[in-house]
């Protein structure tokens, strides 16, 4: 039901307001003739109503919430605790340095986690997400071949395992896209990758492990090769969970990244935000790094921390959000950092790969098809139901919906698009053998429907507020808008 519904004529939640007419200092002209069309109810209508609809919300506080390349994992409770300390709820984004020592050494200190998991030069936190972390680094390369005026440069390489994002991000940034294709064990087809570079070639954007589940073997001789043609090397660190603490992207050879703290450093995801991309840079585009960020100097033997701009990075693109970028994100994935420290950054990457691998043994055995059966799964592992769905006739998404009648949100499905009818799963670290076995007999029991009642399985879903809906009509006829007729 919607919130219009509940009410009744000029019912109100204000109680509480005992002037006849509102203050406001607004222009008789701008202001309106007759009451916004707003639902008229009361205060404890209003909270039932949306504590009604947070129930009915699939989250990671709830449920398991199995999104290949998104690593939705727990948030820890005490870094939100942590930035929400009056001292940092309180600062405001103009204090002076002199009156914010204690916050913008809390950022240094991430600046240099950040540049020791990343093995890279240097770090800025300004970008708000992972999209605008792409978008700096390409930003960045075509600012290094624009200051050695080599204008030649005009594709950016993209294996077609890569995320969505990254063409989107390199035509934003004026360049053309040439893709690479992969092998069919999931690494870059490295043949195919010589004939693509040339002079022409501003770099290559992948990530490692890639959306196939697997870490490119040859990843250090794709950078070789990228580097000779006089390109450079973007990290979409969206997969970083896998390798934290063990493998520096900067160690294969990348010379740009962008870590989603909103991933790998367990900070809040998804709803379009927040986020925070910081971006990490090697010797070749550190004078080109965003503004501001954070430097350290000695003062009277004691270390005082100031923010660096343009006026000290004079090549530098710019600043890319207000401020410094989302602080309550930056210091919960502070907070994270130190909670962990080193050995237990070690540990996700060691007990992301271990869930992952446990995870496609067992479906594996329950009867269903990796995309990549010889290969090791990094984080994350690909299933294809091609098999299922000419089969059976029940594909990927009938799959994804009914997982929702077994209290299960659904795997990545249609990605990556070069494996027909996949599911693209991440248990992450934080889930436990527990969780996984279920969603495993979740995953069997569906298996098994498709064998015995497949309309069961292809009319899914059953238990949720809403029967599946026609996303094509929805798409070509949005109607968001409400009337009382």
């Amino acid at each position: 039901m919607l919130i219009f519904e509940l009410g009744n004529r000029d019912r109100s939640a204000r109680a509480q307001y005992e002037a006849d007419e509102p203050v406001t200092d607004i222009p008789e002209v701008y202001l309106r003739s007759e009451p916004a069309g707003l639902p008229e109810v009361s205060e404890l209508q209003t909270v039932r109503h949306f504590t009604s609809l947070s129930r009915r919300n699939f989250s990671i506080d709830g449920q398991f919430y199995p999104l290949g390349s998104c690593t939705m994992k727990y948030n820890p409770r005490g870094a939100h605790r942590a930035a929400s300390l009056p001292g940092f709820l309180n600062r405001h984004p103009l204090a002076p340095e002199n009156h914010s020592q204690g916050f913008m050494a809390c950022l240094y200190e991430l600046q240099e986690y950040l540049k020791d998991v990343s093995g890279m030069s240097a770090v800025s936190l300004t970008p708000m997400a992972g999209a605008q972390g792409e978008f700096a680094g390409v930003a960045m390369i075509r600012a290094y071949h624009d200051k050695n005026r080599d204008d030649e440069r005009s594709e950016i390489l993209i294996p077609n395992a890569a995320h969505g994002t990254n063409p989107a991000t390199a035509v934003m940034c004026g360049y053309r896209v040439r893709e690479v294709p992969v092998t069919r064990d999931g690494d870059v087809d490295i043949a195919e990758l010589k004939d693509a570079v040339g002079p022409q070639t501003a770099g290559l954007m992948m990530t490692n492990p890639s959306t196939c589940g697997v870490f490119d073997r040859r990843v250090q001789e794709i950078a070789t090769i990228v580097h000779q043609a006089g390109g450079l090397l973007y990290y979409d660190g969206a997969n970083m969970n896998a390798i934290l603490g063990k493998v520096k992207p900067g160690d294969m050879g990348f010379d740009v990244l962008h870590l989603n703290l909103h991933k790998t450093f367990a900070t809040p995801h998804g709803g379009g935000g927040p986020g925070s991309g910081p971006i990490g840079v090697g010797e070749k585009l550190q004078p080109f790094i965003p503004t501001p960020v954070v430097g350290l100097r000695r003062v009277n033997d004691k270390d005082f921390y100031y923010w660096l701009d343009e006026g000290d990075i004079p090549d530098s693109i710019g600043c890319l959000s207000a401020f410094m970028g989302n602080a309550g994100i930056l210091l919960r994935a502070y907070a994270y950092a130190r909670m962990l420290g080193r050995e237990g950054m070690h540990r996700v990457g060691e007990y992301a790969t271990l869930n992952a691998n446990y995870l496609a043994v067992q479906l594996r055995k329950a009867g269903f098809q990796l995309a990549y059966p010889d290969r090791r799964a990094a984080h994350e592992f690909v299933v294809t139901l091609s098999r299922e769905s000419r089969e059976l006739g029940v594909n990927a998404m009938d799959f994804a919906k009914r997982l929702l009648d077994y209290g299960y949100h659904a795997p990545t499905t249609y990605f990556p698009l070069l494996i027909p009818e996949c599911l693209l799963i991440e248990p992450t670290e934080t889930e436990s053998r527990e969780e996984i076995d279920g969603f495993v007999q979740a995953m069997a029991s569906i298996l098994r429907e498709a064998k015995e009642d497949p309309d069961m399985v292809r009319s899914a879903p059953h238990t949720m507020p809403v029967k599946r809906l026609d996303d094509v009509k929805a798409a070509r006829e949005l109607d968001l808008s409400f009337t009382s007729d």
